[in-house]
C-alpha cells in the first residue's frame, strides 16, 4: 500500500487531521522552513507544541530550509548560514518525531561552465556525505528545483547512495518544466528515488495547481511510478485544502490510491 503525505495546516488541524484519518494519510510539515521561525526559538517551540498536542499520523516528514541555502557557496558565510539552516531543519525534524527531510538541490542553470558543474557537484558530495553519517536516524532527500536535466543528481545519487539514509525526493511538477520529460527524470533516477511531490501545472510555472487541474500527463506519472518509483511516498503537495481533497479523489479514481 503507497503511503500518501498531506501538508497539514496548523490552523486548521482539526480537519486536517480528520482527512488523514479518512484516508490513512501522513504529513509533511511546511511550517519549518522559514527563517523567521528558525531564529524564533520560541516561536518555534510553541509551533511544536502545538502540533505535538494532537494525534498526528504515525509518518512523517519535514521539508527543510531552502531559502538562499548554497551550502556549497564559495561564499565562506553564505555557506556558514546555509549549514547552519540545514542542520535546524534536521533538528526540528527530530523534535517533530518526522522520518526524513527534504531538501533542495539549489543548482542554478544559468551558471553552466564546465568548472561550475563540476564544483558543484564535488562540494555537493563532500557535504551530504558528512551530514548523511552524521545524522543517520534522519533520512535527507534531495529534491530537484531548478535543475534542467537529472544528469547532475545521477551524479549526487551514485555517490552518496551507500549512506542508507539517503535518497532523492523527485518532484514530478518541478521535472514537469524542465528540458527532459519528467517520466525521463523516473527512468533515470527511478532507483535512487525515495519521495516523490505530487502536483499539477501549466507546464510553464510552478503554480502547485490540484492533480488533474493542469497539463501535466497523469498516466505517464502513474505508469512511471508502476515501472521505476514503486515504494516511493508521494506527497500532495498543494497547501489549498479544497485542492488536496480534488487530488485524493481524481487519484482514487484514477487506481493510484487504493
Amino acid at each position: 500500500m503507497k503511503q500518501i503525505l498531506i501538508i497539514p495546516d496548523i490552523i486548521n488541524i482539526e480537519e486536517t487531521l480528520k482527512l488523514a484519518k479518512e484516508y490513512n494519510l501522513g504529513f509533511e510539515y511546511n511550517d519549518f522552513f522559514a527563517p523567521d521561525v528558525l531564529d524564533d526559538s520560541d516561536r518555534l517551540v510553541a509551533l511544536c507544541k502545538n502540533y505535538k498536542q494532537h494525534s498526528l499520523p504515525e509518518y512523517t516528514t519535514l521539508h527543510g530550509a531552502f531559502f538562499d541555502v548554497i551550502p556549497f557557496s564559495l561564499d565562506k558565510r553564505v555557506k556558514e548560514i546555509s549549514l547552519q539552516r540545514i542542520h535546524q531543519s534536521i533538528d526540528v525534524a527530530r523534535m517533530m518525531g518526522a522520518k526524513a527531510v527534504v531538501f533542495h538541490t539549489n543548482y542554478n542553470p544559468f551558471l553552466n561552465s564546465t568548472s561550475y558543474i563540476n564544483g558543484f557537484i564535488k562540494e555537493n558530495i563532500r557535504i551530504w556525505d558528512e551530514i548523511l553519517k552524521a545524522n543517520p536516524d534522519i533520512n535527507i532527500y534531495l529534491e530537484n528545483m531548478f535543475d534542467t536535466t537529472p544528469d547532475i543528481m545521477v551524479k549526487l545519487a551514485e555517490n552518496l547512495q551507500a549512506n542508507p539514509n539517503f535518497g532523492i525526493c523527485l518532484d514530478y511538477g518541478h521535472a514537469a518544466l524542465s528540458k527532459v520529460a519528467p517520466y525521463e527524470w523516473a527512468k533515470v533516477l527511478g532507483q535512487y528515488v525515495k519521495h516523490i511531490h505530487l502536483n499539477d501545472n501549466d507546464l510553464i510555472s510552478d503554480l502547485h495547481l490540484a492533480w488533474g487541474d493542469g497539463k501535466i500527463h497523469r498516466e505517464a506519472f502513474y505508469e512511471a511510478y508502476s515501472t521505476y518509483l514503486k515504494g516511493a511516498t508521494v506527497l500532495v503537495e498543494t497547501s489549498s485544502y479544497d485542492n488536496i481533497v480534488k487530488s485524493l479523489k481524481r487519484l482514487i479514481e484514477e487506481g493510484f490510491i487504493d
